[in-house]
């Protein structure tokens, strides 16, 4: 019996060891874009929106003034997900890949999409935005996402990124500063285990789970452009792996699960890009 319970514990150490993995490695494409809290306690936390300093003399032996900094709380609220799955113990005997593998993986992915899922949906808020969706993808729409921030002093740090559909990414190639290695370097950063190219000192990514709109001839997809810390990723509990032999199902039953949320926490830090998908 012991023997048996050995064999149990190593199935279950090394199937969360895979999840956890596979999250890590591919499961989320923008956590690692914005600003992220770890281990919270609560249904929810705050994020602080932090106002522009001031700077200003002082008199000689005078007192070194304040920036009278402005402290606003934004509240982001955490959700519990799940993302479960039977592995029959005959059924591995009969196939020729890793199962467990195979499960670990959905599971460890379809939390990814989630996850990827709270933070779109929390950029989706922002009331800023450029393109009708009657246009593609076009150079001077970059631009003016791109002035809209500079115009509102949304640091110029590495730290901004833009997502955008297969379709618009597309549409970008064909713009000779994004596509060409004159203009972005010959070397392909990657960015959130992705590959992307940086132009504007904008780090772009293609992204499947944008919202769209529109029927099929005048489908629309809303991309995004925005700073790191415009937007807050707070985690509860990161992806867990519960499993239990059920022996009246001759199966374990494999349960990944999740606390997380996202919140909008600077609108200005965020503009959102409607663009068309099918181009004549």
């Amino acid at each position: 019996m012991a023997e048996t319970n050995s064999i149990d514990q190593s199935f279950i150490k090394h199937f969360q060891a895979e999840v956890v993995n596979a999250y890590s490695q591919m499961g989320s494409k923008l956590k690692s874009t914005v600003r992220s809290k770890n281990n919270i306690q609560g249904a929810s936390t705050t994020f602080q929106i932090i106002g522009k300093g001031v700077a200003a003399t002082k008199t000689r032996n005078g007192q070194v003034p304040t920036m009278k900094l402005s402290h606003t709380p934004k509240e982001c609220t955490l959700s519990d997900y799940y993302a479960g799955e039977w592995v029959d113990s005959l059924d591995e005997l009969k196939i020729g890949h890793d199962e467990r593998k195979v499960v670990a993986q959905a599971g460890a992915y379809a939390l990814g999409r989630k996850t990827d899922e709270l933070i779109i949906d929390a950029l989706n808020t922002t009331t800023t935005s450029v393109g009708s969706g009657a246009v593609a993808l076009t150079k001077a729409i970059i631009l003016e996402a791109f002035t809209k921030l500079n115009n509102e002093d949304v640091p110029d740090d590495g730290e901004r990124y833009a997502i955008v559909s297969p379709q618009a990414w597309n549409q970008l190639l064909s713009i000779e500063e994004f596509s060409s290695a004159d203009y972005v370097g010959s070397k392909t950063p990657f960015v959130a285990g992705c590959e992307s190219r940086k132009w504007l000192g904008i780090n772009f990514i293609m992204h499947t789970g944008l919202p769209t709109s529109g029927s099929e001839d005048t489908a629309a997809h809303t991309c995004f452009i925005y700073h790191k810390n415009a937007v807050g990723h707070a985690v509860g509990m990161d992806i867990k792996t519960d499993i239990t032999w059920h022996g009246d199902y001759a199966a374990h039953f494999v349960n990944n699960m999740m606390s997380q949320g996202a919140c909008l926490i600077d609108p200005k830090g965020v503009i959102k890009i409607s663009v068309l998908d099918k181009v004549a």
